[in-house]
């Protein structure tokens, strides 16, 4: 087995990685319509504080002209109380307009990025292999995938248009107050934004903990409430209701648990903001009162330094909210990312080719192979499946006959030695040829949520309605199809189960016979049938593998008596092979569970 690439290092809270993993969406390579759109909405981020800090002026010459104070320049004077106090309705309309033109502007920007990353993640989950399928938790996958998407979102969001303009409109702020006042007014408002901060920073980094615990406790009570639904029947099987029932309340106990102590975390940060924030407003308001009675400010500056005050504590609070979002953001995203991170099993090289088929001769040379290194499951199987030909594959339960099928598939790699397809090794050609020039019909038939016309076309791409059903036909379930009311657009249900087992495999079978690949596996391909229904899928299957190389994976000996060859594995070895007559000639292994199964039958019957 090949070693996987390393994952990330980094911790999962480490902001900076996922900041750097998110930039390039927002100023991606050769997508210029993104960069101007992002530029313009910059610009009128920058139109919109430029007007929001000038806003303030017009509310202080009204004030000023109502009291008979005024001092502003002639063109001020000239507007009069009322026109001034429609110029500062106008300068705060202009503010949102200017916002809001921004999110229209950037709109088009974060859903392209959010389209992509989703579809990102989607192509990297189906390119994983098939250990980390077996190993996943769907439900759990599925909430962080939520999870990330929408942190992506908020991040590219409020990253672009909230914590850089939110310096520079406090900068701005800070030089208007100083220049227009005193130098200690400055030095206040520097005090205060700098205590808000750190202790907005720190509290928040204790609550990004505590949002961590409830995430785990969120995905494990998802994960257990899917897994539940998944097995419906077998809760029902063994009346298991209350067991699920209670299992999911722990789970959600330990989320309530984590929650509520978020809650209060939250409260006690948004208590001290307020201390803090107050107490700076206080002493600015103090000190502008002090100014007024002492006549060297008017009613107006006063009036402009609450303005001002109060101009600095909203995007102050939000500032609270944004880096709590973008926090708890970067831990729903690093979880993601991580995912993303993991590399496959089995990747193909990179100079891999595709495959060529001309007979379909396969071989597999003194293979070895374990799914976990203490365990093999392989140990040095040699085995030649001439092209055109059937060969059967027996044994007991665990002997390694289904795994032959998983590596030729290219589902894992070998661990040692060779599985090579008309000379040609599997690892060393694409793996997208491989799945094309091999048709699979697995034990257990999984359908999607659709019709049944739809996962039978789901064999190719593209293909029509006579060749859907003209496999259907093949597959010995046309009849019942054309019998349902609504035919091929009858809806089969989640992962099928609105068709009996039987009825599935068949719709397995025709999606396989539709795909016309010149290599069949058949994974106990008609362990779900009835006998007579068996017999007819089989006359299929052997019509089907003519002129195509077919191995036949069967428990069932009955169903590959007539195979060009059966081999017979045991305990990862091949212990006989040679065709049904004379393996029974022998009197070995494969006559020993050929009796037994006689018997079975016999006592069936």
């Amino acid at each position: 087995m090949r070693p996987s690439a390393p994952t990330t290092t980094e911790a999962p809270g480490n902001g900076w990685s996922v900041i750097r993993r998110v930039a390039p969406y927002l100023w991606p390579e050769g997508q210029t319509w993104v960069k101007r759109r992002v530029v313009l909405a910059l610009v009128t981020l920058f139109a919109a504080k430029v007007i929001a800090v000038g806003t303030p002026f017009f509310y202080k010459a009204a004030v000023d002209a109502l009291a008979g104070e005024s001092q502003e320049a002639a063109w001020m004077l000239a507007l009069g109380a009322i026109g001034l106090t429609v110029a500062y309705g106008m300068a705060r309309l202009l503010n949102v307009g200017f916002q809001q033109l921004r999110d229209v502007i950037f709109a088009r920007v974060a859903q392209r990025a959010l389209r992509q990353l989703a579809l990102e993640t989607f192509q990297h989950i189906h390119a994983m292999s098939l250990r980390y399928h077996t190993s996943r938790k769907t439900g759990g996958l599925s909430r962080i995938i939520e999870r990330g998407v929408k942190g992506v979102e908020f991040l590219l969001r409020f990253l672009l248009f909230s914590i850089g303009p939110l310096i520079l409109e406090l900068l701005m702020i800070a030089l208007v107050l100083w220049t227009l006042f005193d130098f200690w007014y400055l030095v206040v408002v520097i005090g205060v934004i700098a205590a808000y901060v750190a202790f907005t920073f720190k509290v928040t980094e204790w609550r990004v903990k505590l949002r961590r615990q409830m995430n785990e406790q969120d995905t494990d009570a998802n994960q257990k409430a899917i897994d539940s639904l998944l097995n419906f029947e077998t809760v029902k099987y063994f009346g298991a209701e209350n067991r699920e029932a209670t299992r999911y309340d722990a789970a959600m106990a330990g989320y309530e648990t984590a929650a509520l102590k978020t809650s209060y975390s939250l409260a006690f940060l948004n208590f001290g903001q307020s201390v803090l924030i107050t107490g700076g407003l206080v002493g600015v308001m103090v000190m502008a009162a002090m100014g007024v009675q002492s006549g060297a400010m008017t009613v107006g500056d006063f009036v402009m330094v609450n303005a001002y005050m109060i101009q600095i504590t909203m995007p102050l609070n939000f500032l609270g909210t944004v880096y709590r979002e973008i926090r708890q953001s970067l831990v729903d995203m690093a979880e993601m990312f991580d995912l993303l991170e993991q590399s496959p099993d089995v990747r193909d090289k990179p100079d891999a080719k595709d495959l060529k088929v001309d007979g379909g001769r396969i071989e597999l040379d003194d293979v070895f192979f374990g799914y976990e290194p203490e365990r093999p499951i392989l140990k040095g199987v040699s085995l030649t499946v001439p092209p055109g030909r059937t060969v059967a594959i027996v044994g007991s339960t665990g002997s390694g006959k289904s795994t032959i099928g998983r590596l030729l598939f290219r589902f894992y790699d070998v661990q040692s030695g060779a599985l090579k397809i008309d000379g040609q090794d599997v690892r060393d050609v694409s793996q997208e040829s491989l799945h094309d020039a091999i048709g699979v019909v697995p034990q257990d038939t999984v359908l999607f949520n659709d019709t049944v016309g739809y996962n039978i076309a789901y064999g190719r791409d593209g293909a029509t309605q006579d060749e859907i059903e003209e496999a259907a036909r093949a597959a010995q379930i046309h009849d019942f199809i054309a019998s349902l009311p609504r035919g091929y657009d009858t809806q089969v249900g989640e992962r099928g189960l609105k068709l009996s087992g039987g009825e599935k495999q068949r719709v397995g079978i025709a999606r396989t016979l539709l795909k016309n690949p010149p290599i069949l596996l058949l994974d106990e391909a008609t362990s779900a049938l009835d006998t007579e229904t068996e017999q007819d899928i089989q006359d299929a299957l052997r019509r089907a593998g003519q002129g195509r190389t077919v191995i036949t994976i069967a428990h069932r000996l009955s169903t590959v008596a007539d195979a060009d060859r059966i081999v017979v594995l045991e305990e990862g070895r091949i212990v006989e092979e040679g065709t049904h007559a004379d393996l029974l000639t022998r009197g070995g292994r494969y006559a020993g569970l050929w009796a037994r199964q006689a018997s079975e039958r016999e006592e069936a019957a």
